[in-house]
């Protein structure tokens, strides 16, 4: 289980490196929260605490050989942007239904990519040969320790500029932001309740908590939300223990409120979100009764990596 004192450290490593986001209070006709906009880090999304926090932990020689990663887009696009501030190169693993957005701007950070099918199972086996035979450093998108300190910093940012937080909803993928989020709130203060928010197309983490044990939903079926930086088909088995460990619960969210809630950052709080980002606030406004909404609740806006077109579509259909 992750420490305190580690995410302390990732802290340390990522100044000046990571944007340290503000908490911009908001107020819907829902009821007011504060939005936590990673979408303005400079690679438009929270992915880039994780990767280089665990890229600087590898030695001189390991960066040397190069790192190599498996990502549908933003994992990638942290690896990518981390390892060229760390002089060393990067290859990326991605799915053949990665948004071109995030094909695009991975390149454009100097990684080499390699497409694969759909699956994350898939993504992650090719990405692990490809470590083997070439002896390139594995950075995981989640199940990884010094990941999850990196993505804990947003939890030491948020109980230091709102103690009274009272609630804190995180979206969930692999697992790896809630489970550093969840890590460092409830290490600093237990009081404060986290929860995941997942799509209902594919909340294989809310299925897995209410279990007790981690399962895995088919690739065909997690693909088929929006919320492209989600799909991934099962939480990660670090993940899960700081899951069980930390997390006070789990909310599922339509795919018209994720739609709706990427309309109200973007006409509201004039941030613009993917709809992985966007799945917290959906949350937020239309499940109020499934968590503690009375008093102040931090929405984590993990990223704003959306294709114009997706955007121009969502921004122009009926509001509800």
């Amino acid at each position: 289980m992750i420490t305190l004192e580690k995410i302390q450290q990732a802290q340390e490593r990522l100044r000046g490196i990571a944007l340290r986001t503000p908490l911009q209070r908001v107020s819907f006709r829902e009821g007011e929260v504060y939005l936590k906009p990673e979408n303005l880090q400079p690679i438009g999304s929270f992915k880039l605490r994780g990767a280089y926090n665990k890229i600087a932990t590898f030695s001189p020689g390991q960066r040397e050989r190069g790192v190599i990663a498996y990502s549908s887009g933003n994992h990638a696009q942290g690896v990518a942007y981390a390892a060229r501030a760390m002089g060393c190169h990067a290859t990326i693993v991605m799915p053949d239904n990665s948004p071109q957005l995030k094909l695009e701007k991975t390149r454009a950070l100097g990684a080499e990519i390699v497409i694969v099918g759909p699956s994350s199972d898939e993504r992650k086996a090719h990405a692990e040969e490809l470590a083997q035979q070439k002896g390139y450093a594995l950075v995981p998108p989640y199940d990884d320790e010094a990941i999850i300190a990196g993505q804990g910093t947003m939890g030491l940012e948020i109980l230091t500029d709102l103690p009274e937080t009272t609630s804190v909803l995180v979206c969930v993928g692999g697992g790896g932001m809630i489970s550093g989020i969840a890590a460092a709130v409830k290490n600093m203060r237990p009081s404060p309740k986290v929860y995941g928010v997942e799509s209902e197309l594919g909340a294989k983490a809310k299925a897995s908590f209410e279990a007790g044990e981690r399962l895995a939903f088919p690739a065909e079926e997690t693909a088929r939300t929006i919320a492209d930086g989600l799909r991934t088909q099962s939480v990660g088995e670090c993940n899960f223990e700081h899951i069980q460990r930390y997390v006070d619960g789990f909310i599922s969210v339509s795919e018209d409120e994720i739609r709706e809630a990427v309309r109200r950052l973007a006409f509201d709080a004039h941030l613009i979100a993917e709809p992985s980002g966007a799945v917290p606030l959906a949350a937020a406004l239309f499940h109020r009764n499934e968590f503690p909404s009375s008093g102040k609740t931090v929405v984590i806006v993990s990223g704003g990596n959306i294709a114009p077109q997706m955007l121009q579509e969502i921004l122009t259909e009926q509001s509800s």
